[in-house]
């Protein structure tokens, strides 16, 4: 096979991983799994990446290296921090349909036993909240908030959102998504001094 091959392969791979974990769960997904929704051979899976764990840590980078290029995105976009802030905190939070949460929750409970996927997500976390402490410092500086530790704000709002994914996602009919943008929206007036109410959140 020619390298691009290889990448290409390797590529589908991952993301028909990822479509497993989604359906059967992390302790759930085999090789014979992987391999049957293309129509390979198991050995070929394992060929690419030599063990089903290897396997799964890889399809989470990679979905996490996604999930950062779309907060780099909204990072360089421009514009008041206060509109950009609210963005990277819809992208963040778990209520759209298609959003990732179910695929995170389900990892960092694996993650709990498995440090390769621990630092992983580790990664993406920290890199969420160094973003929104950037945002929130950014927007001190040009008077659009009032806040005078933007540290422990931003791990006060993503600590929100992450709670509220559990609870909308994997308790249905605990939160609804008007009740997650209005427990948002107070807690950036508590926060930040912001009046707005957020909009509904998006999802990483």
């Amino acid at each position: 096979m020619t390298r691009k091959a290889v990448a290409v392969r390797r590529e589908e791979i991952v993301l028909a991983a990822l479509d497993q974990v989604r359906v059967r769960g992390i302790a759930g997904v085999r090789a014979a799994d992987v391999a049957k929704a293309l129509d390979v051979s198991t050995a070929l899976i394992f060929y690419h990446f030599g063990t089903l764990e290897a396997l799964i840590i890889e399809a989470f980078r990679q979905a996490a290296e996604r999930n950062l290029a779309v907060l780099r995105g909204e990072l360089t976009r421009g514009g008041p921090a206060g509109a950009r802030l609210r963005a990277v905190l819809a992208l963040y939070g778990p209520t759209e349909p298609a959003a990732g949460w179910p695929l995170w929750i389900e990892a960092g409970a694996a993650a709990m036993r498995d440090a390769e996927l621990r630092d992983v997500l580790q990664r993406l976390d920290l890199r969420w909240r160094d973003a929104v402490i950037s945002l929130i410092t950014e927007g001190v500086a040009a008077r659009e908030f009032r806040c005078s530790d933007p540290h422990g704000a931003a791990w006060r709002l993503t600590a929100l959102l992450d709670g509220l994914a559990v609870q909308f996602v994997a308790r249905e009919g605990t939160v609804t998504a008007d009740d997650c943008a209005r427990w948002v929206g107070q807690a950036l007036a508590h926060e930040l001094g912001v009046t707005e109410p957020a909009p509904a959140a998006e999802g990483r």
